[in-house]
């Protein structure tokens, strides 16, 4: 290695200290357990939709519903990569003109940290569990249904939602990155029908 190479080197990494120093925030244990507790309690929740409607539900019903969990797992995931990439200068410029929404925008912008971690981690990995679990049920109430192998319709399905998650999450991120402001405005729309800050 360089003597130039070493010297940039050890200059980046007093530099990348002094950063570290600078941003360094404590953990925030009190969000860290409402954000377990949420988590716990919506888990439950959905766990027990799935297990108890699903295994007597018809099998297009059921195949309905997984596609609403993998949905749903992917709209949160690109809410909360919006919520990250946005910018929120526009989003005061709005507030200022009294726009519909604006303010929880400003919100989200202001807690991006937080509302990613409920959207991507909470809602969005659940969704990606429950899906799974969901399409087990769901596979077998087609092989009793059609008298067809448990074990292959098993592995099709839950391979099909793993690779759909997978592929819409990536292009839901993609577009997460480009029309961000946007998706976060209209998702700040619907938040702000039943929640309005400041009032």
């Amino acid at each position: 290695m360089k003597k130039e190479e070493k010297k940039e080197i050890e200059q980046f990494k007093k530099q990348n200290k002094k950063y570290e120093k600078k941003n360094k925030q404590k953990a925030n244990i009190r969000w860290v357990t409402t954000l377990t507790l949420m988590a716990f309690v919506i888990s439950f929740c959905f766990s027990f939709f799935s297990e108890t409607i699903l295994p007597n539900a018809h099998v297009l019903i059921g195949i309905l519903l997984v596609f609403v969990f993998i949905g749903l797992g992917i709209i949160f995931d690109m809410v909360g990569v919006a919520v990250t990439a946005a910018d929120e200068k526009p989003f005061h410029s709005m507030s200022a003109h009294k726009v519909h929404g604006a303010k929880v925008a400003i919100m989200f912008k202001k807690n991006a940290d937080k509302v990613a971690s409920f959207c991507c981690d909470v809602i969005g990995d659940i969704c990606g569990i429950i899906s799974g679990s969901a399409g087990v049920i769901v596979s077998t109430n087609i092989s009793s249904t059609l008298h067809l192998n448990t074990f292959i319709i098993t592995l099709s399905i839950t391979a099909f939602i793993a690779a759909l998650t997978i592929g819409g999450k990536a292009l839901g991120k993609s577009l997460a990155m480009t029309k961000c402001n946007m998706i976060l405005y209209e998702f700040s729309k619907i938040v702000s029908i039943v929640y309005h800050p400041g009032k």
